[in-house]
């Protein structure tokens, strides 16, 4: 049985961004040697997301057009009332980010099936930031099986 955790580092460039990382969890089992087994890969962030999804670009847009209408920014939350609270002085205004991520979880598990990933023919996983541009997005990906 082989047990391996590897941090993945991403940058992402938008207020909400979408990235495929699919080849890069890949790599990973490849490296592992894993055949048979699983991979999880958990978000670090309270503002970031995972999903399995098509990372097709049209719909890209329109996962990012419902993501807005579920939490619009210009909403009233209690958890923008920075005044309210004990924070540091480059804290942002995001109760809407912590919303849209938590709408879609912070991890996924996917099956390894003779050493490559068993997603479906459209499928890919997709590391969704709700509260970029940010530099040094985490997620952790691990790795059992033999």
């Amino acid at each position: 049985m082989v047990l391996v955790s590897h941090y993945l580092t991403f940058d992402t460039a938008e207020t909400i961004y979408i990235l495929d990382i699919t080849a890069n969890i890949q790599q990973q089992v490849t490296a592992a040697g894993v055949t048979q087994g699983h991979v999880v890969v958990f978000s670090c962030h309270t503002t970031t997301a995972l999903t399995v999804n098509e990372a097709e670009e049209r719909l890209l847009v329109d996962i990012k057009a419902y993501l807005r209408q579920l939490a619009p920014p210009q909403g009233q939350y209690l958890h923008n009332d920075l005044h309210l609270r004990d924070v540091p002085p480059d804290e942002p205004i995001n109760a809407h980010s912590h919303l849209m991520a938590m709408t879609l979880g912070n991890s996924e598990t996917v099956p390894i099936v003779d050493g490559k990933l068993a997603l479906g023919t459209y499928q890919s996983v997709m590391l969704v930031d709700l509260d970029g541009p940010r530099q040094g997005r985490k997620v952790l990906i691990q790795i059992c099986g033999l």
